[in-house]
């Protein structure tokens, strides 16, 4: 892009890898967006984290990061909390959005607190759900990992949980299922999700062939813009910044219902956001730089500045 200035990031370090259920997708995107960036001609390295990520991140040298990694630790405001501290920009939302966003249960009541409608949620105790049918999923992971439709008592069971810590249950929702990335708080037209299992799980997210996708969605126009605005209102209520993909259902005639925010969504080959966004006519490399063109850090030099010697005020 003639607008962006690829000398301004200096050497930016394409974090990825790290220890989530989610590493090798994450490994995928981040060898992607290394690519893409290069080609440009930025001076990116890939930064593969695997045990020690400060002196990982501290030895690559690095004056921005673009933050590929999914999951725990690198979605959820640590890494960032991290970059934070070592005064490096980086790409996708700050540490407090992050947090918010991973905790699928807390984010929910951000949501609904502005108005924006989810899945209606089950009581979920020891014994399993109160009622059937319904989704169980963790309450922190990302890429549909864990992801259960459940029919019964006996298909509870069956997942031999120790406990029901940490997992959650929702109301199916009978609709089409869209994602809606928002690039820089502007909503990319909504990509549809046809998985031919019927359920848009792990599998069928990274399985080639598993799932038809449709840019735009198969919807009126006039829902095609409202879910737009949906997805920009919440990705405002959290604080999102970046690319973030809100992932929601279209009941027929009914009001979209938000089931999560992907603070960092996959950029592979079958990710959503670069479907998206060459539906928009923005190229994978064009995509790349302008998320980069994003990266900052959610606390300013002049609060650091603030803190006199030894601490505290």
């Amino acid at each position: 892009m003639n607008d962006i200035d690829i000398h301004a990031f200096g050497r930016v370090g394409v974090l990825m890898g790290g220890a989530s259920a989610e590493r090798e997708i994450s490994l995928k995107s981040g060898t992607a967006v290394v690519r893409a960036l290069q080609a440009s001609g930025v001076n990116a390295v890939a930064v593969d984290l695997m045990r020690d990520w400060a002196t990982s991140i501290h030895d690559a040298a690095i004056d921005t990061a673009f933050i590929a990694l999914h999951g725990t630790l690198g979605e959820d405001g640590c890494v960032q909390g991290m970059l934070e501290i070592m005064r490096t920009p980086y790409t996708g939302s700050g540490v407090t959005a992050s947090a918010l966003c991973m905790d699928k249960q807390l984010s929910k009541q951000v949501l609904n607190h502005a108005g924006l409608q989810t899945p209606v949620s089950i009581d979920l105790g020891e014994g399993g759900p109160i009622r059937y049918p319904v989704f169980v999923k963790p309450v922190a992971e990302g890429s549909s990992i864990g992801l259960h439709y459940l029919e019964s008592q006996s298909d509870w069971l069956a997942l031999g949980l120790e406990t029901a810590d940490g997992w959650m249950a929702e109301m199916p929702v009978i609709g089409r299922e869209i994602a809606v990335s928002v690039l820089n708080g502007e909503a990319l037209m909504p990509v549809e999700v046809a998985p031919k299992s019927g359920v848009y799980d792990y599998a069928s997210k990274y399985t080639a062939g598993a799932t038809e996708y449709f840019c735009p969605a198969r919807l009126p126009a006039e829902t095609l813009r409202y879910c737009m605005e949906r997805a920009e209102q919440a990705v405002d209520a959290t604080g999102c910044s970046g690319a973030p993909r809100v992932d929601m259902i279209v009941p027929a005639g009914g009001e979209p219902m938000i089931l999560e925010i992907n603070t960092i969504p996959g950029m592979t080959e079958t990710s959503l956001l670069p479907k998206a966004a060459a539906a928009a006519g923005i190229g994978f490399e064009t995509l790349c730089l302008r998320i980069l063109a994003s990266a900052q850090l959610e606390h300013t030099e002049t609060e650091y500045s603030e803190i006199p010697p030894g601490g505290k005020q």
